[in-house]
């Protein structure tokens, strides 16, 4: 049967960009299957497969001359991202192990994990102004890895020394302050897990399925432990005026990115975070301060935060005029959608995995809403005309990534596996045909942002895993 045709059905300006994406996935799927060990069984099953796989990088023939220590060989490989490259002994009980803080005193991953991120080489972006797709389909349980969190920048990655960064709070205050970031950790702190997702988060998927891997189709999505100071607990200091209800926030990166945020958000929940999973805020995550409002769309947690400005009214800036807004089937545009709706996925099986044959797997993935806590995961293995409750890991947080699993017994004939997201308020995530009743199909991509439509796994009769509209 013939390939369809991915780009049919977009204008020029958009042909690029999602012929880009493919690409990019692509070239993610063949390093992946550069490392996999040479085992037809096991080949695209799990997310880690096998004991005896090679560096991405090495090659085969360039690994087996490694495992031999061959010398020469082994001065040529390269570790993975974030990975020591170390000689691996026949039997490692009758070697002596790596030395001590080796590594500089900065731990390192294995040099057999191969998890990256991965960019988009497209027209429309440039190295500074792109993006790059966490590898949920390597993840466990539902905090992702700093190194591995989804990026999103505008102009590149802000450096900037901590000792002369300063936040602003002035506007509509009764007493403006300038605080250090030592004045900010000298308040009371809090930690709190929460998800950060893109808005344009399976952009690609509004007409036909487009990507291949759940990496491709939802890695603008990310969790992580934040830690700082409550937004309330600035707001009694300086003191708000009456009339007060929005505030722009401000970045110090090259794009100077500002959003204007409703105050009540931010007194609700809103976060100045200088902590990421028990350590700094990494660069490219916003060090040394990020606004965090838990459940809205990512482009408004502000990176490199630098400003608060209160006022009575909010600016209307670039972020939230021509971009970030929805365009509907109507040709109006909907503005200031802020929340990111439940949605969930299935992490395994998902795209280009393959299963070895007939029998139990564990159905597993990810659930989340900017509403609140997850209160139940359905799994459909018949393309949605059955359904069956998912168990949920616990603890269950609210606006946090739940995990949940599913026991299958796959017999071997063709399935379509599909997960449905229900949240507290009561809100179920929509099928596709439902999306688009609402949303139209207008906009660059069929529609751009808040596409969080149950996504389709068609698992076929020799095990492959593929995206599939269902």
């Amino acid at each position: 049967m013939a390939e369809p045709d991915l780009l049919a059905g977009y204008d020029e300006e958009t042909r690029p960009i999602i012929a880009g994406m493919i690409a990019a996935e692509q070239r993610a799927l063949a390093a992946r299957k550069a490392a996999l060990e040479d085992c037809e069984c096991r080949e695209g099953m799990f997310p880690n497969p096998g004991r005896r796989r090679v560096l991405v990088a090495a090659g085969s023939a360039v690994a087996a001359a490694m495992l031999g220590g061959a010398g020469a060989a082994w001065a040529q490989a390269k570790a993975p991202a974030g990975a020591v490259l170390r000689e691996v002994p026949a039997d490692p009980t009758k070697e002596q192990g790596a030395p001590i803080a080796e590594d500089g005193g900065y731990g390192s991953r294995s040099q057999f994990e191969t998890a990256t991120r991965w960019r988009p080489n497209i027209p429309a972006t440039t190295p500074f102004s792109s993006w790059t797709m966490s590898p949920l389909d390597q993840s466990y349980g539902v905090v992702t890895p700093s190194g591995l969190h989804f990026e999103r920048h505008h102009n590149g990655i802000a450096t900037i020394d901590p000792a002369r960064h300063f936040l602003f709070i002035h506007g509509m205050v009764e007493r403006p302050k300038k605080y250090s970031m030592a004045d900010l950790k000298r308040f009371p702190s809090a930690s709190r897990m929460h998800f950060i997702e893109c808005a344009g988060n399976t952009l690609t998927e509004w007409k036909q399925p487009t990507l291949k891997t759940v990496q491709g189709t939802h890695g603008l999505l990310s969790t992580s432990e934040w830690t700082g100071v409550p937004f309330a607990t600035l707001a009694r200091e300086v003191g708000l005026q009456p009339g007060a209800a929005w505030v722009l926030a401000e970045g110090s990166d090259a794009a100077v990115m500002t959003r204007s945020i409703p105050l009540d958000k931010l007194l609700t929940d809103g976060l100045i975070a200088y902590g990421q999973n028990g350590e700094a805020i990494r660069p490219e995550q916003g060090y040394p301060l990020r606004l965090i409002l838990p459940g809205w769309q990512g482009n408004m947690h502000i990176k490199w935060l630098r400003r608060l400005e209160v006022s009575d009214k909010p600016y209307m800036t670039r972020e939230e005029t021509s971009k970030y807004t929805d365009l509907m089937g109507n040709g109006k545009a909907r503005q200031f959608t802020f929340v990111m709706d439940a949605k969930s996925v299935i992490t395994f099986p998902s795209g280009e995995m393959k299963l070895p044959g007939p029998g139990f797997y564990e159905v597993t993935g990810l659930a989340w809403s900017g509403h609140g806590r997850v209160a139940r995961v359905e799994v459909s293995t018949d393309a949605g005309k059955s359904w069956s409750l998912a168990a949920l890991q616990e603890p269950v947080q609210p606006i946090c990534t739940t995990r949940f699993r599913f026991p299958w017994f796959w017999d071997g004939q063709p399935a379509v596996l599909q997960s449905r997201c229900v949240d507290e308020t009561g809100y179920i995530q929509p099928t596709l045909k439902e999306l688009v009743a609402i949303r139209g199909l207008a906009g660059p991509f069929g529609s751009i942002y808040h596409f969080n439509a149950i996504q389709s796994w068609a698992v076929a009769a020799d095990g492959s895993v593929s995206n599939v509209h269902a």
